[in-house]
């Protein structure tokens, strides 16, 4: 859940939200959190597959957003993200398959460690570089 610093008991009572909104109106546009949500979790991880973005084709909304990737294998793979996590709905982009019955996962990490060795390579690579770049900054 996002946090936002706007208390919704001080929004007056003609906005038309409703009581539990996940988002808050600013300047008349909605703001949508799940989309959000995804461009943080594509921006997080992007250096360690082949492609990852937000669909454009499938419809977001304050609960749910669709992000596609492609693995450093190759495997195309469509994910929903909720607030119950993300999951994969497909073997292509912008695709849904509801026959599919894949876990949901906590973090897009986990997700991408049990889809792509070549992810969880990159990714362990790259926390070993930061955490050799820490080491020496604090020995200088």
């Amino acid at each position: 859940r996002m946090e936002t610093d706007c208390n919704p008991m001080e929004l007056p009572n003609n906005t038309g939200f409703e009581e539990d909104s996940d988002y808050t109106d600013f300047e008349g546009t909605e703001v949508k959190d799940m989309r959000l949500e995804a461009e943080a979790v594509v921006n997080d991880v992007l250096f360690a597959v082949s492609n990852m973005f937000v669909s454009k084709t499938l419809p977001c909304a304050e609960d749910v957003a669709y992000i596609n990737v492609e693995t450093r294998e190759r495997n195309r793979y469509c994910l929903e993200l909720t607030e119950a996590g993300l999951r994969v709905v497909a073997y292509d982009f912008d695709q849904t398959d509801d026959r599919l019955q894949t876990p949901y996962h906590e973090t897009v990490y986990s997700l991408l460690d049990s889809l792509s060795p070549a992810y969880r390579e990159v990714f362990g690579n790259a926390l070993l570089q930061r955490l050799e770049a820490l080491k020496k900054e604090s020995q200088s």
